[in-house]
């Protein structure tokens, strides 16, 4: 689908997965539950902007856009442990809990 997008082309997909994480229903194509929306999706795909498709995989999903995150994430993480917090950056649990919690005793 990404690649698909960043060549600026409709994706119709079924709603399945990460398919609501990639696709944005009516911009960069139609999720569909049923053979019968797929194929009336086909009679819509031309009515989508493949500029805005594009746009949106730019936006998304370069490599420039990845690194930029994990840069983000690297910084929270080191200023986190330069202020002696232990936490791991993303919904800041503590590190401790989050790896070295004990396991759930077995029914």
């Amino acid at each position: 689908m990404i690649e698909a997008m960043a060549c600026g082309t409709p994706v119709i997909a079924f709603r399945r997965g990460s398919i609501g994480e990639i696709l944005e229903h009516g911009l960069s194509g139609f999720m569909v539950d049923t053979i019968a929306e797929a194929v009336e999706a086909t009679r819509r795909i031309a009515t989508l902007d493949r500029a805005q498709i594009r746009a949106q995989f730019e936006r998304r999903f370069t490599a420039e856009r990845m690194a930029h995150d994990y840069l983000e994430i690297y910084e929270r993480l080191a200023s986190a442990d330069m202020n002696g917090e232990r936490t791991n950056g993303m919904n800041g649990q503590s590190l401790s809990r989050t790896f070295c919690a004990p396991a759930a005793a077995a029914d």
